[in-house]
């Protein structure tokens, strides 16, 4: 007999027995099936396949059937019902390893990681994930793979800016990245404080976390520690600057990933020196920690979402109207004035041009060093605003360094 003729066997017996030993490991009493049982349900599974589909579905009610039996004999108490579910399931995966073996054994990995993880998975449903969380999970979801599928991928409106799969695509990918700066904070705990706020509330709005942190230097944390909170938002923007940019052209995403990247790494070099005279200096306080807020107010925040997706349509209109009557810097204007608001629109509008082949790749590039500048400058003037003079000065300090490499680099990738 050939291996690939007995292998599909094999891997079934094999995920019976993972999920058998897995059931009776994590149970101390009699079970309705035990390690021997998942391994024949598996081969029985595999044995039906061989037959066909009408043989699969007798099996498959006929498994059922017997853990129903076995569930109700079994104990006067509630055996649980996961190990029933977990008997069909071996069945199913054993049928499915007789065409593909590969994925089988994949999804009974991840079935075996799921009923490992039973404790920790009662405990985040019970006692971390809010009543709220739940309902704003339900809202992403339902923005993601409800409404995003139903919208034309075509282009409309004036010069064909107005793409709504693609400009709806942003909002969610912005509303996602603001779900992982809020997980973060909920699974690091406060006592990350207020660098992990920074980061996260950095992926949601880097100019309100910088004015934040400003405001939170008067107090008595002091100003590194908040100062080093606001360099950490603004790593977030170059983060996410490459994932929108990618979303977009990646031809642009080849020429910008490398001053993005070196600006980035002395921007955590100097947010790494500025925390860490921060506890040197208060070796005893916790930079408030335990005080420090979400990133958010809620995990799913589609408002500024959705206002980002506005003036990037606006800022896509008008780069398009002015690169037609002015030239490329019709474009780099409108990519500046964009900046004022969001860094991210006037990036994003300028390499959604060049992908359409209205503007070059290197007048995209100007743009969206113009676009970073702009932002900076209004990101500058909360910190001297919010935070005073002695903030604002740190901050533009802290920034100098990777915002000359930026453009250093940015320069070299231009002339290249």
């Amino acid at each position: 007999m050939a291996w690939d003729q007995i292998e599909p066997f094999l891997v079934a017996v094999a995920i019976g027995l993972l999920l058998g030993l897995e059931r009776e490991r994590s149970h101390s009493r009699k079970l309705p099936a035990g390690s021997r049982s998942f391994a024949l349900l598996s081969l029985v599974g595999a044995v039906a396949a061989g037959f066909g589909q009408w043989a699969v579905a007798i099996g498959l009610a006929g498994t059922s059937a017997l853990m129903v039996a076995a569930y109700v004999g079994s104990s006067d108490d509630d055996p649980g019902t996961t190990t029933a579910v977990a008997a069909v399931t071996a069945y199913m995966l054993g049928a499915l390893a007789y065409t593909r073996p590969d994925v089988a054994v994949a999804l009974a990995v991840i079935v075996a990681g799921l009923l490992v993880s039973k404790t920790r998975i009662h405990r985040f449903a019970r006692e971390i994930v809010s009543e709220v969380e739940l309902e704003d999970a339900i809202k992403f979801l339902a923005v993601a793979f409800v409404i995003l599928p139903l919208l034309p991928d075509r282009a409309l409106g004036p010069y064909g800016v107005l793409n709504p799969a693609k400009v709806w695509l942003l909002v969610v990918l912005l509303t996602g990245i603001g779900w992982v700066g809020y997980i973060g904070v909920r699974a690091l705990g406060p006592e990350r404080g207020l660098l992990i706020t920074g980061l996260a509330g950095g992926f949601v709005s880097a100019t309100a976390t910088t004015a934040s942190m400003s405001r939170l230097s008067r107090t008595a944390v002091g100003v590194r520690a908040p100062l080093a909170s606001a360099l950490l938002a603004n790593l977030a923007t170059f983060v996410q600057l490459l994932l929108v940019i990618g979303l977009v052209d990646r031809d642009i995403l080849r020429r910008l990933w490398l001053p993005v990247i070196a600006s980035a790494v002395v921007l955590i070099g100097v947010a790494a020196f500025v925390y860490w005279g921060a506890r040197r200096a208060q070796p005893d306080h916790t930079e408030g920690d335990d005080a420090a807020p979400p990133p958010a107010s809620r995990p799913f925040t589609l408002r500024p979402a959705l206002i980002l997706a506005a003036v990037l349509t606006f800022t896509l209109l008008v780069g398009r109207w002015g690169g037609e009557v002015f030239g490329p810097q019709g474009t780099v204007a409108a990519a500046f004035a964009a900046g004022l608001a969001d860094a991210h629109a006037g990036s994003v509008a300028a390499a959604s041009l060049a992908a359409a082949g209205d503007i070059s790749v290197e007048t995209a590039l100007i743009a969206i060093g113009a676009a970073l500048g702009s932002n900076l400058v209004v990101k500058t003037v909360l910190a001297f605003t919010a935070g005073g003079r002695r903030f604002g000065t740190r901050f533009i300090a802290a920034m100098a360094a990777p915002a000359v490499v930026f453009a250093i680099a940015l320069s070299a990738v231009i002339l290249k």
